[in-house]
C-alpha cells in the first residue's frame, strides 16, 4: 500500500484535492475524502462542484445521497460506503485506519507538520507501506521529495 504525504505550502487543498480525486476516477477507483471539520467538508463539497472549470466530478457528502454509488464521498470518519480504496485524509489529521486502504492522501500544513512527521516516521518499518513525501517547488508544481 502506498501513503502519500503532501505538504500544502503554496496552493491549499481545495485547489490540489479535485486533482487527485479526478486521477482516482480516471483510473477506475473510488475516493473517501475525510475531515473532523464541517466547515471544511463543505468547502470541500463545493470545490469539487467547481473544478474542472469544464465540468464536476461526482460526489456528495455521507449521509446526504445514495452513498454506495458516490465516486467521492465526503465523510467525517474513515468508513468507505461508496466502496473506496483510495482515502484523502484532508485535515491534517493522520489515522491508523487509512492503512486498510489501497492508497493513502494525507494532505497537511504548517501548523500539522509535526503530526505529518510523527506519522512518517511511525510508517517506516511498517511492512508493506511505501511512503512518498511530496512538496511543491517555486514555480508551484509538484515534486517527490522522499
Amino acid at each position: 500500500m502506498q501513503v502519500d504525504f503532501y505538504h500544502l505550502t503554496l496552493a491549499p487543498l481545495d485547489r490540489l484535492l479535485p486533482v487527485i480525486a479526478d486521477r482516482v476516477m480516471t483510473g477506475g477507483g473510488r475516493l473517501l475524502v475525510v475531515s473532523s471539520d464541517a466547515d471544511q467538508r463543505a468547502s470541500l463539497d463545493r470545490s469539487l462542484w467547481m473544478i474542472p472549470p469544464d465540468g464536476f466530478l461526482p460526489h456528495a457528502q455521507a449521509g446526504e445521497g445514495d452513498d454506495p454509488a458516490q465516486p467521492i464521498l465526503i465523510a467525517g470518519e474513515i468508513r468507505a460506503a461508496n466502496g473506496a480504496r483510495h482515502v484523502a485524509l484532508a485535515d491534517g489529521q493522520w489515522r491508523d485506519e487509512a492503512l486498510d486502504f489501497d492508497r493513502v492522501f494525507h494532505f497537511f500544513d504548517g501548523e500539522r507538520i509535526a503530526e505529518a512527521r510523527a506519522a512518517w516516521r511511525s510508517l517506516a518499518d511498517r511492512e508493506g507501506v511505501e511512503r512518498r513525501y511530496w512538496k511543491q517547488n517555486g514555480q508551484g508544481r509538484w515534486e517527490q521529495a522522499a
